[in-house]
């Protein structure tokens, strides 16, 4: 086999996962048809621990705070909401959708005691817990 022959097969592969990669992702981050009660989606989260106590941010772009609740029972904190799709879009025809729509919750296992602060801004909540 020629080495041109080998490039152009590696390059025809790597073209079909690329495009197996995109219908996986359209297939999982479309909006729902129906609004359901389970969770579509989990928020990423960045979790910072000090002497006294955890700092848990949760990335929520587009997310009012009215619209996003958060516990934490039994040593596990779950974030929970929806991301809705802005009515302003909802007739428009979708090119590309890479940020998730619909319900989301996010399960952390964390020993901690109680929610000392909660602060939504800029997209993020911030949560910090005392241990």
């Amino acid at each position: 086999m020629r080495d041109s022959d080998l490039v152009s097969r590696m390059w025809v592969e790597a073209l079909e996962q690329l495009e197996r990669a995109e219908r996986l992702e359209r297939q999982f981050f479309t909006p729902a048809q129906v609004a359901g009660r389970r969770a579509r989606w989990a928020p990423p989260v960045d979790i910072f621990e000090s002497a006294e106590r955890f700092v848990v941010q949760v990335a929520l772009p587009d997310v009012g705070a009215g619209d996003v609740d958060y516990r934490l029972t039994d040593h596990v904190l779950v974030v929970a909401g929806e991301r809705r799709l802005p009515r302003a879009l909802s007739d428009a025809a979708i090119r590309r959708m890479e940020l998730p729509q619909g319900r989301f919750e996010r399960r952390i296992a964390i020993p901690a005691f109680r929610i000392a602060e909660a602060v939504f801004e800029n997209g993020c909540l911030t949560l910090v817990l005392d241990k």
